[in-house]
């Protein structure tokens, strides 16, 4: 039976649905109005699965991971990528992060919604040679300052607190190169090691090139396989490449009055801001902007025009209309507007899977939901009964100041689990998503199975247990900082099974696959698919080049 709803659910919800009307109306009109900033061009904001973010790659934000470190579990590893479907081959320019853009990971400790530590990177191009050359790399490259090395980036990283202050980390540090391949740079690795960083005060972070550790398959949106579930399996991103920024950190440096003991929980987002509200299309020239502005003290004429939290939220919850405001806006607003908190209390995918397959969708309204996305998960939050990620849980926190937003919540007191489960929470393992991020978490399964209600009932539903097929990366993860695996540099049209020379195994992105548990397949299972997929194509902003 389904225990009983929390009677704070409904304060909150309350606060979640209320239309504030004044506030969520204005925050919608204040996104959008910044984004028609740009003349003669359209305007918006977000990742790929938000219509005009497909269009800047190099602001589009694919994933982001929060957990303690396996190996340091005094600290914990945030991990941002951005620019989707990096094919390998992608030369003679490859792929650079912008240099009129701020790359951000932000840490929310006491629950309102706003970043009490912001994480910056800001990048520099720098040219050897770019009157009489077109290389990328004019010769081998086996050091970060090499010569060879005809184009690199530098960058400043910088800390900036609740009160404005900000502090520089790093200043000229040199991020790893694109991967142009084995012959350019047949040593990566090593290139790696030199672009990973320590920072004063403990810690360290790495920016560059990576094999995209997110894993699943698209294919779902060919009509659902034309009904044939058989197609499904394939890993749709395997092969390609991803910019991913990551930093470790003690645990202190992010929680509540430096006291992770009494203050264990924060949640974690990232977000692209840009100079000016126009983004750089690949195609055609789509212009939007943000509201970032609005929350930067001193502006520099920034505006935020991507944002990620919690996977798939933006791309199968946030119908259509609003995803590029919703990105332009910071979680405290998440609450006041009222479409986007109504299709987390009344989802659309399991409308759908139910119209497809025949399962039918749980009860409505769905407030284990907004406990999963917006509130954390906490026994005074929802129906859910655990304590387990909200910051309501921290001892300091002000219970009258805390907001519902998107955040990607981590409870950093609950250690590495010794044999994680790719469920997370859902496989009984507490280290695991929702309970922030881990790589090798097969979030398209754990979320499916959450919008069909496994997470309030405790029980994986049979019919969906085999999800979209693709339960790991299709290269094993590294075992200590910055964990990614290294990037491909085979043609993502030869990664194929049978070409073991193709770009899964000639990557040079790990040592062996890993496997994972999995739940028995079932003859519906592609309703994951669905799920996983129409979470994700959206959500999975791929393709867009730089």
């Amino acid at each position: 039976m389904q225990p009983p709803a929390s009677p704070r659910l409904p304060s909150l919800a309350r606060r979640a649905e209320r239309p504030l009307a004044g506030m969520g109306v204005l925050a919608l009109a204040a996104a959008g109005a910044l984004a028609g900033l740009a003349p003669g061009v359209s305007s918006a904001s977000s990742h790929r699965e938000a219509p005009l973010m497909a269009g800047d790659p190099r602001a589009d934000n694919t994933d982001v991971y929060a957990f303690v470190s396996p190996d340091k579990p005094d600290t914990v590893t945030l991990i941002a990528n951005w620019i989707p479907f990096e094919e390998p081959n992608g030369g003679p320019n490859f792929y650079a992060f912008a240099d009129d853009a701020r790359y951000n990971i932000k840490i929310d400790a006491d629950g309102d919604g706003r970043a009490d530590t912001t994480y910056t990177w800001t990048f520099s191009n720098h040219y050897r040679d770019d009157t009489n050359q077109f290389l990328y790399n004019t010769g081998v490259v086996n050091n970060l300052d090499d010569p060879t090395l005809n184009f690199r980036q530098t960058y400043t990283l910088t800390e900036t607190h609740a009160d404005g202050s900000t502090k520089t980390l790093l200043k000229d540090a040199v991020a790893a190169p694109s991967n142009t391949g084995q012959a350019s740079t047949p040593n990566y690795a090593a290139l790696r090691q030199q672009a990973t960083r320590e920072l004063p005060g403990g810690g360290q972070t790495y920016a560059g090139q990576a094999d995209d550790p997110f894993f699943l398959d698209l294919r779902v949106f060919d009509l659902l396989y034309g009904g044939n579930l058989k197609e499904s399996g394939h890993d749709t991103l395997s092969g390609y490449n991803v910019n991913t920024i990551a930093i470790q950190v003690p645990k202190k440096d992010l929680a509540l009055k430096g006291d992770p003991t009494r203050n264990p929980v924060v949640g974690v987002w990232s977000t692209t801001d840009r100079k000016g509200a126009t983004v750089v299309a690949d195609k055609g020239g789509e212009g939007k902007g943000g509201e970032g502005a609005a929350a930067d003290k001193g502006g520099e004429g920034f505006h935020q025009v991507s944002r990620l939290g919690n996977p798939l939220i933006n791309e199968v919850v946030v119908p259509i209309k609003y995803k590029d405001a919703f990105n332009a806006l910071s979680p405290e607003k998440d609450a006041t507007v009222t479409p986007v908190v109504d299709k987390v209390k009344d989802p659309i995918v399991p409308k759908l899977i139910q119209s497809v397959y025949g399962i039918p969708a749980p009860a409505t309204p769905r407030n284990d939901l907004v406990e999963i996305f917006l509130t954390g998960i906490c026994k005074a939050c929802g129906p859910i009964q655990a304590d387990l990620n909200s910051q309501q849980l921290n001892a300091d926190v002000s219970k009258e100041k805390f907001l519902p937003g998107e955040e990607l919540r981590l409870n950093m007191s609950v250690p590495p689990s010794a044999a994680p489960s790719r469920l997370g929470v859902l496989g009984q393992d507490l280290a695991g998503f929702p309970n922030g991020r881990r790589l090798a978490d097969d979030v398209v399964d754990i979320e499916l199975q959450a919008l069909e209600g496994a997470a309030q009932t405790g029980t994986i539903v049979p019919a969906l247990a085999a999800g979209d097929g693709v339960n790991a990366n299709d290269h094993a993860f590294g075992k200590t900082f910055p964990y990614v695996a290294l990037p491909n540099t085979a043609a993502v049209n030869q990664a194929v099974p049978d070409n073991p020379a193709g770009g899964v195994a000639a990557g040079l992105g790990g040592l062996s696959l890993g496997t994972f548990p999995i739940a028995g397949a079932s003859a519906q299972g592609g309703g994951v698919l669905l799920t996983a997929a129409a979470v994700i194509a959206l959500r999975r902003r791929h393709s867009a080049r730089v």
